[in-house]
């Protein structure tokens, strides 16, 4: 086998761009360069608390971001995606990269976005980016679409006389002296049923405009908080139009009423009652919702299955806003490049 020279590569790269290389659309349409400032703040020390400029010098900022969203693009673990940016021309011109330089390994990676997590810098970043989809005519339209999806993390095994203690604050017997141990017992997430199914994690509450089908805010929350609790919190003000869609969860005379004080209107589904019943009428108006309401699934449906699943490889609340408020970010991503392909193929 010969080596691979210039015009090889070259050829390789048309190929990629021949079957429409989806990381290439997403590396044009995204303003990397924006995000630079926040990232280096929480990247690397200020010039002068240095001790000295020798040494090999750091990833760049936009570079190690580009690979954590690389992570929430594809669900990949750390090591994961040191092995695929080894391997994957795509994965190298993301980051631009040739096949002669080094990739950011698996350590590095991990330190990078727990430095970002630990400076809570994730919804700045997807604060930043949701300014500069607006900037590009992509407001906030037609309404918003509250719903909360379960997001999985490796089960702990604890008695039920432990998980009531951790939820109760207390540090377990055994755990002090045993640090390995502890550093690997998630405290934070919690239990919860839905369907009848027992479920261990977190909760990403999202709001999503009905319009154009981006997140627009987004809540991170244990598993056990109930959806209604969050929704005062992800409400977007700049939505250019009344009409809150929601399911039967978030139905309440509170809730109702906090819609009005802020001048919205309820499209939240209607609940029936024990020896209540949802009327005839009731029941249409809750299908017609629907139509409206599903549109939030789709975002769920992208991440969980698109995007390579949800779980959560991490421990703790912080790390789990990180990973989370990533992974909505890399769908608003995802999503501006189709809504981008259908601006452009809607006749003027």
């Amino acid at each position: 086998m010969g080596q691979m020279g210039f015009f090889d590569i070259a050829n390789r790269y048309a190929g990629l761009d021949a079957k429409n290389d989806p990381l290439l659309k997403i590396d044009a349409v995204v303003p990397w360069e924006d995000f630079r400032p926040r990232l280096e703040a929480a990247w690397r020390k200020p010039a002068e608390d240095r001790k000295s400029s020798a040494g090999r010098k750091p990833w760049d900022a936009v570079v190690m971001f580009k690979a954590i969203v690389l992570c929430a693009l594809y669900n990949l673990s750390d090591d994961q995606v040191e092995y695929q940016l080894r391997d994957r021309l795509s994965f190298m011109r993301f980051l631009g990269l040739g096949i002669e330089d080094k990739v950011p390994d698996a350590k590095t990676v991990w330190l990078y976005r727990e430095q970002l997590a630990q400076a809570g810098v994730i919804e700045a970043l997807f604060d930043s980016f949701d300014g500069y989809l607006r900037k590009r005519g992509y407001l906030a339209m037609g309404g918003q679409i509250i719903d909360a999806s379960i997001v999985a993390v490796p089960k702990q095994r604890n008695s039920r006389d432990e998980n009531a203690r951790i939820r109760a604050g207390e540090t377990l017997e055994g755990w002090e002296q045993q640090p390995a141990k502890r550093c690997q017992k998630d405290t934070d997430a919690r239990w919860t049923k839905r369907h009848g199914k027992s479920h261990y994690g977190y909760k990403n509450h999202v709001n999503v405009d009905r319009r154009h089908k981006l997140v627009r805010r987004y809540q991170v929350t244990d598993a056990a908080v109930h959806d209604s609790q969050v929704l005062d919190d992800i409400l977007d003000p700049d939505n250019t139009a009344s009409d809150v869609w929601a399911d039967s969860a978030y139905r309440s005379a509170e809730i109702e009423a906090t819609l009005v004080e802020r001048g919205l209107k309820s499209r939240i589904h209607r609940k029936g009652h024990r020896n209540k019943p949802l009327s005839e009428r009731e029941m249409r108006g809750n299908k017609t919702r629907s139509k409206v309401r599903a549109r939030v699934e789709h975002i769920f449906g992208a991440q969980s299955n698109d995007m390579g699943g949800t779980l959560v490889r991490g421990i703790g609340l912080v790390r789990a806003k990180a990973r989370i408020g990533l992974k909505n970010i890399a769908y608003n991503m995802r999503r501006l490049v189709q809504v981008e392909r259908l601006a452009s193929a809607t006749p003027t």
